[in-house]
């Protein structure tokens, strides 16, 4: 599985930290930063959270 980000539609919302640390971040403006494209297995769950809770709908799962 991996994830994509739409930097311009993100609102800094910090969701998708919460959910899943080691693969999201924020920059100094608080937009999203994708640490890792390939989602490992233990991290699926919570990135498919991230994914349902971004309010922006700047994430998204893109299968293997």
């Amino acid at each position: 599985m991996r994830v994509a980000v739409d930097r311009e539609v993100c609102i800094g919302s910090g969701n998708c930290v919460f959910s899943a640390p080691t693969v999201f971040d924020q920059d100094d403006e608080g937009l999203v930063v994708l640490l890792t494209a390939q989602v490992d297995p233990q991290d699926a769950d919570a990135v498919r959270g991230a994914v349902a809770h971004c309010p922006s709908a700047a994430l998204r799962i893109v299968e293997d």
